[in-house]
């Protein structure tokens, strides 16, 4: 439950032209009301439309300085944890102010945009567009809240297959609706799964973000029988962009675990 860390808190000051360094952060800016302070983004942002016309500065392992600089921003937004440690060095090397974002959570959604707000001079913006996550947030736990358990594997891929660990947004996403996270205890955010650690970990149900057909997940549990999921076929898709990224469209996500979630208590018939 913690919220958007800034590393530098107390440079806190408006910034009228902005770079991104990650696709959720560009996402983040908009809804914190400062969207027409981007003045460029990462590879692979394409939300809200506003952002897809924006100039590319790289992507998750490299930024191009040259064009950095050529846009003389007042500010760079890096993903703490996911832009490499040496690109925010030599931004800094370079002069260039970097603040390094980091949001842990449901809840720390609307925490950030509130301090994008503060940071960007559009506090009149985000305080409401926190509140109404919040609110979403807080109707979404209220209709879950007694959702019997189910025991859920998060699958990515399938030679070999990958899952998630209870830090992932995926994860809360799933607790939420009811859903156990047979592989919370993960110390990574991702790890490749045997097979056998799989049946050990006896999932009621598979979710998949779709970049595997349905096919081939069912495919991978006919491989092992005797499991609740190839005897019920209890394998959902969702949409991995939702759940992936830290913005106020990851409860459009929970909203659809909770939805698949349903349909396998259906299923297996637990009430």
């Amino acid at each position: 439950m913690l919220a958007l860390t800034l590393l530098n808190p107390a440079a806190r000051s408006e910034a009228a032209h902005v770079i991104t360094l990650a696709p959720h952060l560009a996402e983040l800016v908009c809804a914190a009301g400062a969207c027409d302070q981007l003045v460029a983004v990462s590879a692979y942002s394409d939300y809200p439309d506003a952002v897809k016309k924006l100039p590319r500065v790289g992507d998750g392992f490299s930024v191009s300085y040259e064009r950095v600089l050529a846009l003389k921003p007042d500010l760079i937004l890096a993903w703490d944890g996911g832009t490499p440690p040496a690109t925010v060095a030599r931004l800094r090397d370079l002069g260039l102010r970097v603040e390094p974002l980091s949001v842990s959570g449901l809840d720390g959604v609307a925490a950030a945009i509130e301090q994008l707000g503060t940071l960007l001079g559009t506090e009149a913006a985000a305080r409401p567009a926190a509140a109404a996550y919040r609110e979403r947030l807080t109707q979404l736990r209220a209709r879950w809240h007694d959702a019997p358990p189910l025991r859920v594997v998060y699958q990515i891929g399938t030679a070999p297959a990958y899952s998630i660990g209870g830090g992932s947004p995926i994860s809360a996403a799933m607790d939420l609706c009811g859903g156990r996270n047979v592989f919370a205890d993960l110390p990574q955010l991702a790890a490749p799964i045997a097979a056998e650690a799989m049946l050990a970990a006896r999932p009621e149900v598979v979710l998949h973000g779709g970049e595997d057909s349905d096919a081939s997940m069912r495919a991978y549990w006919a491989r092992l029988p005797g499991t609740t999921v190839t005897r019920s076929g209890t394998i959902y898709a969702v949409d991995a962009d939702l759940l992936a990224r830290a913005t106020p469209r990851l409860l459009d996500g929970v909203e659809q675990v909770c939805a698949r979630l349903d349909e396998a208590r259906h299923t297996l018939k637990i009430r």
